[in-house]
């Protein structure tokens, strides 16, 4: 199995000693599409799946979800988060065993869903409806030093509830003088890049595990189509994410990496645990 590259207490350790670099936003991968921002002292944790929900859930099937990485983190451990995150209804983007945890670990913790799951979200997490924050898309709202803007996702279809509001969104999160692109499990689909084009966006953070019918799963950008999406909106930077996580659903980064370096788009490819960290003075 692969060991993130800071795990445990060696990633808590990590997360205090950047909260010393003021002014710099740091952005961690913990695996699948989580991912923990830092700004401010303040933090941010995008759709994170910590447990093994899905590997025991599926175990005794045909689909086994056997899991590739070792966990960075237990969500428990995570007593300092402010907001948190779920773009969709899958279970790795809305866990109950992550989320409960967190939940009991952050009292104060506001956690965001599209408007059109949160009666499935609070049955799930058992939970009222009401202590969920909700946003739908052309929807933002503020969450401590965050703004929160929600946009469509294609997950591999634009869906929507008989009220039109989408099941699949992606997050443009505002922070300071940053802007991230959090796409949520997304194909392309029509008018996707002129959504974007809107935002002066600084990083994004996009899937490559693409899309496999023999999996019998829904699919998500192939390595190649993130690497241009973030090419063709004049993405900063652009850092890959959901793989590494289940053998039957995974691609190397290997496509991605080429395609950017062939149409010189810049990238970070980071291993579960890493830290990436952005400067205003860069």
């Amino acid at each position: 199995m692969i060991k993130p590259l800071l795990q445990g207490e060696a990633f808590l350790k990590d997360v205090q000693n950047a909260s010393k670099e003021k002014g710099d936003i740091h952005i961690w991968w913990l695996g699948q599409s989580g991912f923990l921002v830092q700004w401010c002292n303040e933090h941010l944790l995008f759709d994170p799946y910590l447990s093994d929900s899905l590997t025991r859930k599926y175990a005794t099937t045909d689909k086994p979800h056997k899991r590739m990485t070792e966990q960075v983190i237990t969500p428990e451990k995570l007593d300092f988060i402010n907001i948190t995150t779920s773009s969709h209804n899958h279970t790795d983007h809305l866990d109950h065993e992550t989320l409960t945890s967190l939940m009991k670990a952050n009292l104060e913790m506001d956690l965001l869903i599209p408007s059109a799951n949160q009666q499935f979200a609070s049955d799930r997490l058992g939970i009222k409806p009401k202590q969920l924050q909700t946003i739908n898309t052309g929807e933002s709202i503020r969450l401590g030093h965050f703004e929160i803007h929600a946009i469509p996702a294609a997950h591999e279809e634009l869906s929507t509830d008989d009220q039109g509001r989408n099941h699949y969104v992606g997050y443009i999160a505002k922070a300071g003088p940053w802007t991230i692109y959090h796409s949520g499990d997304t194909i392309p689909y029509e008018g996707m890049e002129e959504i974007l084009s809107q935002w002066e966006i600084n990083v994004a953070l996009l899937p490559i595990n693409g899309r496999r019918p023999e999996r019998r799963v829904a699919g998500n950008l192939w390595g190649h189509e993130a690497a241009r999406l973030a090419k063709s909106v004049n993405v900063d930077i652009v850092i890959p994410c959901h793989y590494e996580m289940f053998e039957f659903n995974t691609e190397t980064p290997d496509e991605f990496e080429t395609e950017c370096l062939k149409i010189k788009q810049h990238f970070k490819t980071l291993k579960s645990g890493e830290r990436w960290t952005g400067s205003n003075n860069t």
